[in-house]
């Protein structure tokens, strides 16, 4: 009944022309950002931090939430349709949403998109009004070791997330490890592999390597081929909607991915990213149905499960937030930035002594969702009209925008250059036949894995058994070496080659 009462209360807040105008506004120029690569939500909110001044403290933060979860929506469009993640959280997308719009399928893959984010933001807003107090008390568990062992879940999983042979799933992780030590040390603040170059001094932009890997190689790959040859995304589109088929594959990993998600937000640093990259291994795993299209061949289930669990990841990460003033990732800390700006201590004492901010903010998400079906549902069209832009004019297009999305990161020319040498990585990966998702993976966990380690040896002085000696930790380990164990041995992975011969 209280929950009840607390929810009227956020419906009072946020059902007044000024809150929904702001809600409309954040979604717009969330699904913007996230369409357009290499921008994201994270420059965007920093940006407008200054604007919010003026702006009352309630409206403000449902403007700068609806862009958090409105990009999270944009990004799986560029993903699917130009093989460019707006969003980190979107990398994963691009795995099986491209293949489905060369299979000229790119509606469906759209409207999975928008359906499931729709639903996995709904329970996610839904878990965030009534589990956030219980749920707290289960992110205060996780020390550094636990967080250490969930990353090491996270790139063993990569390895099962990715398509063909072991070795060089392995090689990518590695070198995306090997990419996140590039920067500054997290414990003695020296530079190190930075080769005197000052602007390596703040490590490799994850949007500058995805873009290049991801969006320039596809370019140059394609580019390389003789006009004939190209890979165009011109053949006949097969309707916008999912077929009776398309809902029974994609239904039940959305429930998949939206669980997961939902679990995953509450952790710090867990949030949308982590989200998705562990339910497309998780969809992976599952037995396919017959007659299903293997995984990297334009699988709607590899569409429908991570998008919905990256929207439920980023409505639960508002969770720490709220109730213990904890940010637990980038945006969230704009968000503190935010309420500070307008004289509000984030923590438990939000829920008491500004309740109509508190439940506002939480009722402004399912508004804001529903928002964002109607605003990307309709364009699902628009969005495919890009698909009969002849390449000779497409690919320059993508080429701008990304010098432009990674220029207004940083403001630093040094970042473009970054984006093409590693567009010649990616052609290189692209002949090679290696899959590039699982070295973004080890270049985002990397940095958090060593800083969370080196942290759990300070605390224990350096004790190694701390990491088996507390109860999850270990738990996280044994799942993470069986897991391992079952992708090495010999049945499975001969099972592992049979599904992914295709991709030789």
């Amino acid at each position: 009944m209280e929950l009840i009462d607390n929810l009227a209360l956020g419906f009072s807040s946020v059902l007044t022309l000024q809150n929904l105008a702001y809600a409309a506004l954040g979604c717009l120029l969330g699904t913007l950002i996230g369409v357009l690569p290499g921008i994201g939500s994270v420059p965007t909110i920093a940006m407008l931090l200054p604007v919010t001044y003026s702006l009352p403290p309630v409206a403000a933060l449902i403007m700068l939430a609806g862009i958090y979860y409105g990009s999270q929506y944009g990004g799986s469009t560029t993903a699917i349709l130009v093989n460019l993640p707006g969003e980190s959280s979107s990398v994963v997308t691009v795995i099986d949403g491209h293949q489905m719009a060369k299979n000229g399928r790119a509606g469906p893959a759209l409207a999975a998109a928008g359906l499931g984010s729709f639903f996995a933001g709904c329970v996610g807003t839904l878990i965030l009004a009534a589990f956030a107090p219980p749920l707290t008390e289960l992110a205060f568990k996780f020390g550094p070791a636990e967080y250490f062992a969930l990353m090491v879940l996270g790139l063993i999983g990569a390895v099962v997330l990715a398509s063909g042979s072991l070795i060089k799933a392995i090689c990518m992780i590695i070198l995306g490890l090997l990419l996140g030590l590039v920067g500054t040390d997290v414990n003695s603040g020296v530079a190190r592999y930075s080769f005197d170059i000052p602007e390596l001094t703040d490590g490799i932009s994850f949007i500058a390597i995805a873009m290049g890997v991801f969006g320039y190689g596809e370019i140059i790959a394609n580019l390389a081929q003789p006009e004939q040859d190209r890979e165009l995304l011109t053949n006949k589109v097969k309707g916008l909607w999912p077929t009776r088929e398309d809902f029974r594959n994609m239904f039940p990993a959305v429930l998949r991915g939206t669980a997961l998600g939902s679990a995953l937000g509450i952790l710090p640093g867990g949030g949308s990213v982590l989200s998705a990259f562990a339910s497309y291994t998780l969809e992976k795993k599952l037995r396919a149905r017959p007659g299903e299209v293997p995984f990297g061949q334009g699988n709607i289930r590899g569409v429908a499960g991570p998008e919905s669990a990256n929207n439920a990841g980023a409505q639960t990460s508002f969770i720490p937030l709220l109730t213990l003033g904890i940010p637990g990732n980038a945006v969230m800390a704009l968000m503190v930035g935010a309420m500070t700006i307008h004289n509000i201590q984030p923590g438990p004492q939000v829920m008491t002594s500004n309740p109509e901010l508190f439940w506002g903010l939480i009722v402004s998400m399912w508004v804001g969702n529903l928002m964002l079906v109607v605003l990307n549902l309709p364009m699902i069209g628009i969005w495919i009209k890009l698909l009969s832009i002849p390449y000779r004019w497409l690919f320059p297009s993508i080429v701008l925008f990304c010098a432009i999305g990674v220029y207004s990161t940083n403001n630093n020319t040094f970042d473009i250059w970054m984006v093409g040498l590693f567009g010649v990585v990616g052609y290189i990966f692209h002949k090679l036949s290696c899959e590039p998702a699982p070295l973004l993976l080890g270049l985002i966990l990397g940095p958090m894995m060593e800083e969370n380690l080196r942290r759990a040896l300070l605390l224990s002085r350096g004790d190694w058994g701390v990491l088996v000696s507390r109860p999850i930790s270990a738990g996280l380990l044994v799942a993470a070496a069986m897991l391992l164990l079952m992708v090495l041995m010999p049945a499975v992975k001969a099972k592992r080659q049979e599904a992914f011969v295709e991709e030789g």
